[in-house]
């Protein structure tokens, strides 16, 4: 089979989720979680080498205090939680994830930032798979503090090409998503890694986050490995 390299995941529907179980929304964000650790040692045991998820977007800044919070705090306690636990497991350092979190940190609580930091730091040697969250992430975002940076360092227009961009986005060094898996029923990309999936293979599933389970990752995959792809050739 063929397995994608690099896989986006949007791993949307928890609230739905806990309103269909009877349980208090935020709930379904814990839950989500914990599903999303499911899913990554799903793709690393199957040979996945890149998996990018989508946290927080710029747009969720908007919704409402108490959920922002709850979020932020939910972020900052599993990070230092799992930074424990690597810290304290030969196993876990075994896994050989590497951590990086993409975004807008700055925005971001500074305990978090401080967590953010040593899990990044941490892991920095880590090679056999890499870990992306996105945590106030847009993609509109990326590309413009793309441009930003190529404008501050003074490089002149003839010298700009697709290469030396994506050099400046924040998932570079990396490669483009082979398949970008969206949870939860809805059909859009949200202003996600916009610039980075132009030729991704994109797979809808109509499951609530939390039930996605990893027989739904291997029908994923089975869809991924039965297209063909052109690369708009």
């Amino acid at each position: 089979m063929n397995i994608p390299q690099h896989i986006v995941l949007f791993p949307d529907g928890n609230g739905r989720w806990a309103k269909k179980e009877g349980l208090p929304w935020l709930s379904g964000y814990k839950k989500g979680y914990e599903n999303l650790i499911n899913f990554g040692e799903w793709c690393r045991g199957r040979g996945v080498k890149v998996l990018t998820v989508f946290g927080f977007s710029t747009e969720n800044w908007g919704r409402s205090k108490k959920l922002v919070d709850y979020l932020m705090r939910l972020f900052e306690n599993k990070l230092i939680i799992n930074i424990e636990k690597y810290m304290k497991s030969k196993e876990w350092q075994k896994l050989g994830v590497r951590v990086r979190i993409i975004g807008q940190r700055e925005r971001l609580p500074k305990s978090l930032q401080k967590a953010i930091e040593k899990a990044e730091e941490i892991t920095k040697n880590n090679k056999d798979m890499f870990l992306n969250l996105a945590i106030s992430y847009g993609g509109k975002w990326d590309i413009l503090n793309a441009v930003k940076k190529i404008v501050e360092d003074n490089i002149p227009a003839n010298k700009i090409n697709e290469k030396l961009f994506e050099s400046y986005l924040s998932t570079a060094g990396l490669p483009d998503p082979d398949l970008i898996i969206r949870a939860g029923g809805e059909m859009r990309m949200s202003n996600f890694v916009l610039w980075q999936a132009a030729y991704s293979e994109l797979y809808f599933c109509p499951k609530l986050w939390p039930d996605f389970t990893e027989q739904d990752l291997d029908i994923a995959l089975a869809e991924f490995d039965k297209r063909s792809r052109r690369f708009g050739k």
